[in-house]
């Protein structure tokens, strides 16, 4: 079979087409060829706004990379120095630059994970180089291993994988996957930042959701994740159509979902919720967000902490062990926490069993339960909610917390002081302690509940609960 294939003129739009590049393709030399990912999303026609280049070339890579960031002022970094691997970095894009492996372009190319990413092309030629018949599997839409030795060199492909058939739309191939599950102990020894990064990808897609399963059916997870079970996975799968029902029914809060920062205005979420309601017309109603792979999300993290431990001590050491971050931590121990007040958990049998328990309720929470809760829950009541509905807690139940949540100046989801603790010791010459923070509460708790409303109303108070001697 001829392994080169000519292509017709590239589209404008493709990465294949240097007419796209930041840089003339007279700086590269005739021997650079563009490989990897880039190649084969030019050949899917998966087009990105913000080009990754990747160039292989028999000698001069750093050289070829250090002129081009010269001539056009652009950053320069090298990666690589004894694998001579340099990247430029332009605003609309980034250009890396490799010398080749092996003595060939074909034994460079026959040293990558899957057939589809070790196809080459010449821009001087307008040729595609493919050893592998990668190209062939592209168009049967799956992937395939170089080889099991190239597998077992890096782990991290074993669950790169599933995370490149869950981004592309692939199948693994039959004889792929039973290599994978074959090597699967073997990922327990690669670095946990890499894992937890190729996880990253699987939690934020919908897409990696089956995949996910697939990951765990095949053992690629157990030492990752040990507590999960087939209902951890069910309940992942759960979370996205609990995800789709709310962009559907309540788009603000299906906006939140995607976020852990709220730069949309308080003022727009609640007129989005009034949108969903029926108070304003559905174009109140927010776009669809998307999500990349590397995006922490309230979404993606209620899928992770569905894989953890009920018991916040073990979820938190398995946090640590994948080295999320102390804030990623602290969120899932958070939404462990609160979850029973919205999915009431059983009691198990055996005092160490960590398995989930929760069970779906219909809430009735008074005024002081439900400030408490979201003094506890903070910013991640979209997580919490979201889990809930998964297991099965009716949307008319937690209806009226969303309501509250995306409500700006709601006194129980959002309670803003009447008072600071200085106005207290100020006011009724108290000295700094313990008290303070006591009394700070009972008065949000009481404005929370339509007690009090002023500053005036909120000292008396506190002089009252003083003299009773209850704070």
């Amino acid at each position: 079979m001829d392994l080169k294939y000519q292509l017709s003129v590239p589209a404008v739009s493709s990465a294949l087409s240097p007419k796209t590049w930041p840089f003339s393709l007279e700086w590269l030399p005739h021997s650079a060829c563009l490989v990897g990912g880039t190649v084969r999303d030019a050949l899917l026609e998966r087009e990105s706004e913000y080009l990754d280049l990747d160039f292989v070339m028999p000698v001069g890579a750093v050289e070829t990379a250090q002129a081009i960031a010269r001539h056009y002022k652009a950053g320069f970094v090298l990666l690589d120095a004894e694998r001579q691997i340099a990247r430029v970095v332009f605003e609309q894009g980034t250009a890396d630059f490799a010398q080749q492996v092996g003595s060939s372009l074909e034994a460079d190319l026959e040293r990558r994970d899957f057939t589809v990413n070790a196809i080459a092309y010449n821009p001087h030629t307008d040729q595609l180089l493919d050893p592998l018949h990668g190209y062939a599997d592209l168009q049967k839409h799956q992937l395939r291993m170089v080889s099991p030795e190239n597998l077992r060199e890096d782990p991290l492909r074993l669950l790169r994988a599933y995370r490149q058939a869950a981004q592309l739309g692939f199948t693994v191939e039959a004889e792929t996957r039973l290599v994978i599950r074959e090597l699967a102990a073997l990922l327990q020894r690669i670095a946990a930042e890499r894992v937890q990064s190729e996880l990253n990808y699987l939690l934020s897609s919908t897409r990696g959701t089956t995949w996910l399963a697939m990951a765990w059916q095949d053992a690629l997870l157990g030492d990752w994740f040990p507590a999960a079970t087939a209902q951890s996975l069910a309940l992942v799968a759960a979370i996205d159509q609990a995800s789709v029902m709310l962009q559907d029914t309540v788009p603000a809060f299906a906006w939140e979902l995607f976020s852990r920062i709220r730069n949309l205005p308080k003022n727009q979420r609640y007129q989005a919720w009034k949108g969903a309601s029926g108070d304003q017309s559905p174009s109140q109603k927010l776009p669809e967000p998307t999500v990349s792979g590397s995006t922490r999300t309230w979404l993606t993290t209620a899928k992770l902490t569905s894989l953890l431990p009920s018991r916040v001590p073990l979820a938190e050491l398995q946090l640590r062990r994948l080295k999320y971050s102390r804030t990623e931590v602290q969120a899932v121990s958070t939404i462990l926490r609160c979850l029973p007040h919205l999915c009431p958990a059983a009691k198990p049998d055996d005092a160490n069993d960590a398995t989930w328990c929760f069970h779906p309720a219909q809430l009735n929470l008074s005024l002081r339960q439900q400030y408490e809760f979201f003094q506890g829950a903070g910013a991640t009541f979209p997580a919490i909610a979201l889990l809930a509905l998964a297991l099965g807690t009716p949307l008319e139940a937690i209806a009226p917390l969303i309501h509250r949540f995306l409500t700006p100046d709601d006194p129980v989801a959002h309670a803003t002081p009447l008072l600071t603790g200085q106005d207290l010791m100020t006011a009724l010459r108290l000295p700094p302690g313990p008290r303070i923070g006591r009394l700070l509460s009972a008065i949000q708790l009481a404005r929370a509940e339509a007690k009090i409303g002023t500053a005036a109303e909120a000292l008396q108070l506190a002089a009252e609960l003083i003299d009773r001697c209850e704070c």
